[in-house]
């Protein structure tokens, strides 16, 4: 049995719907942190039009690669190991990059060195989507958050639910700018970013 994200499930269809205006002049997208690989998958069979480039760190990359392999799509190659502090990138550019639901797992220390390894991904005009929860002001949106956030950080207090200001602004730096914050089922959003 391959691993399975019940949560995956549920916010693969919206998640699509904006993914399907914001790359629908894209060609390769690498998605970081592709964990069970059933996002790739979906995205890829039904956005037919782009190379959907997934990775993943070292340690994951056993179901990862099995779930794609299992998929067979043109358009899905296999796996890439890849560790933001560790890895040489040296995958061929691209125009697109997505990640879901990484930001909050990530010490912030990894998230500000994914931001800063930007430009190492991507082509000059590049998309930028990143799901998943934010705090506004610091603040939760939701009860189910905070309480999403006390389990993070009992797991390891460098989790937790990233403030969207402090998102908007590593991502400034790398030179993306806020195109749009799509509200997601869940307490969720989706942030688009552009170049």
């Amino acid at each position: 049995m391959l691993a399975f994200s019940q949560a995956c499930e549920n916010n693969k269809a919206p998640i699509l719907q904006v993914l399907t205006q914001v790359f629908q002049h894209s060609k390769r997208v690498l998605e970081i942190g592709s964990g069970t690989g059933q996002h790739a998958v979906h995205f890829a069979k039904h956005l037919p039009h782009l190379n959907w480039q997934s990775s993943d760190q070292p340690a994951y990359l056993s179901d990862l690669s099995a779930r794609i392999q299992q998929a067979n799509l043109a358009n899905l190659p296999a796996p890439l190991a890849l560790d933001i502090t560790s890895s040489v990138f040296s995958a061929e550019k691209v125009d697109a990059l997505f990640t879901a639901n990484t930001l909050h797992i990530m010490p912030w220390q990894i998230v500000e060195q994914l931001f800063q390894r930007l430009n190492e991904f991507c082509l000059p005009e590049a998309q930028l989507c990143i799901y998943g929860p934010f705090n506004y002001n610091g603040q939760f949106t939701s009860t189910s958050n905070a309480s999403f956030n006390q389990h993070l950080q009992q797991r390891d207090p460098l989790m937790g639910i990233r403030n969207i200001e402090d998102v908007i602004a590593l991502a400034a730096k790398a030179g993306f700018n806020l195109q749009q914050d799509h509200d997601m089922p869940a307490n969720n959003r989706l942030l688009h970013f552009k170049r």
